[in-house]
């Protein structure tokens, strides 16, 4: 499969308009949204996860050589299970300041 340049055109302006449709999404979220939208961007990169891990127990690979492939999959799943892990603790984090502001003014 070759990529022609009026693929890799296309392929480059929807990567570029969805890096600028992303970021005005992300800006225009009020603070008490941002959990619910972190647990989001997790799942989505469990996803990945679920992906790369599928991917990676492919076994049409060349002889023992798992060619770019395997390895872009492999780099997908380190980077896809730092954000899950990364995302997670800053969630837990946010609900335990939540949780904590609950009980202080419930003790009053």
């Amino acid at each position: 499969m070759s990529l022609t340049l009026t693929a890799l055109i296309g392929s480059i302006t929807v990567f570029v308009l969805a890096i600028f449709l992303g970021f005005e999404l992300i800006s225009k979220v009020p603070p008490t949204l941002h959990t619910p939208l972190m647990s989001g961007a997790n799942a989505i990169s469990g996803i990945t996860v679920v992906g790369a891990l599928i991917l990676l127990n492919n076994n049409s690979w060349n002889d023992g050589d798992p060619g770019t492939a395997a390895w872009l999959a492999f780099a997908a799943l380190v980077m896809a299970t730092i954000n899950v892990v990364g995302g997670f603790m800053v969630t837990n984090r946010m609900l335990e300041m939540i949780a904590g502001k609950k009980k202080k003014k419930g003790g009053d």
